[in-house]
């Protein structure tokens, strides 16, 4: 009998708390996410003791789709408070990726063997605010956009739990100051809060500038120029294109009290509405972390 009641009254004590637990996670405040998020990089003291950062390593670029092969090189993310310097280099025709923001201004270097920027690059050219903001790279950099809320002021939505790929993620919606045109959300670990993805999409009425080289298996990098830059008049006429850039972060760390993933990855995804799609991919592995760096200004400036 005892036995009995101590059931039903656990079973009725549960049924009243279950409903409660539902609302607290369905109210997860934004500013709740972004608290929890930044103690998993590491406590505030440690935090605030590094004002600059440097991270080293190996990059890989494929073409997943429209093409084909890879380019091994290397890369490195270099910041210091606001600003940022990410460089991912490879030994050929196409030179890689620099993407440079001094805090306000940004750079986007010209790789491409006939000196223009890149798809990704001109993606990120057109929408200046992944750089400003310092959300590319997310948590590797010291300019990372949650770590200088006070100076983006974006508006931030909680929207709730949800499933990528089939693992479950808090999504939180980053709606820029400057711009409210491009769709972006952050997904971190529930358990952890740590960030693990990034997902910009935006859909144009006309193409981007430039593109990457294309790739073949058979004779290596090869560079067309029907992927050369775009023709104005023809992109005047072409229809929309929906662009999609996921950055991917995992394997995470912990060097000098700061928990940074070790692994980095952008997928960039162009879609028109004539049924062309490709696919390039950057795939980066930190090999090094140095905190408190004392670094040459001329890392960040804007050419």
């Amino acid at each position: 009998m005892r036995f009995s009641i101590r059931s039903r009254l656990f079973l009725f004590l549960l049924l009243l708390t279950a409903p409660a637990l539902q609302v607290s996670a369905a109210d997860l405040k934004p500013e709740d996410l972004v608290a929890h998020h930044l103690d998993s990089l590491g406590t505030a003291p440690a935090r605030d003791a590094n004002k600059s950062r440097v991270v080293q390593g190996t990059a890989r670029f494929k073409l997943l789709v429209g093409g084909g092969g890879q380019l091994e090189g290397k890369s490195a993310v270099v910041s210091q408070e606001r600003k940022l310097n990410l460089l991912l280099k490879f030994p050929n025709d196409y030179k890689g990726e620099q993407f440079i923001s001094d805090g306000d201004k940004s750079y986007i270097a010209a790789t491409t063997s006939n000196h223009r920027r890149s798809a990704l690059g001109e993606f990120v050219m057109s929408q200046p605010v992944i750089l400003q903001d310092g959300l590319l790279g997310g948590e590797l950099s010291t300019a990372w956009a949650l770590a200088n809320l006070d100076h983006n002021h974006p508006h931030l939505n909680f929207a709730g739990r949800k499933k990528i790929d089939g693992r479950e993620v808090l999504d939180l919606r980053y709606q820029p100051k400057r711009s409210n045109e491009m769709d972006i959300h952050l997904y971190f670990d529930p358990e952890t809060y740590r960030h693990v993805e990034t997902v910009y999409s935006i859909v144009l009425a006309s193409g981007l500038g430039a593109s990457v080289p294309s790739m073949s298996d058979q004779v290596g990098l090869t560079t067309p120029s029907a992927l050369g830059g775009a023709d104005p008049t023809r992109s005047s006429k072409q229809q929309q294109t929906r662009y999609t850039m996921e950055e991917r972060f995992s394997d995470f760390n912990t060097t000098d009290g700061i928990t940074l993933p070790t692994h980095y990855n952008i997928h960039f995804t162009e879609e028109s509405q004539d049924g062309k799609t490709t696919v390039y991919e950057w795939d980066v592995t930190a090999s090094e972390v140095t905190e408190n760096m004392s670094l040459d200004p001329r890392n960040f400036q804007i050419k």
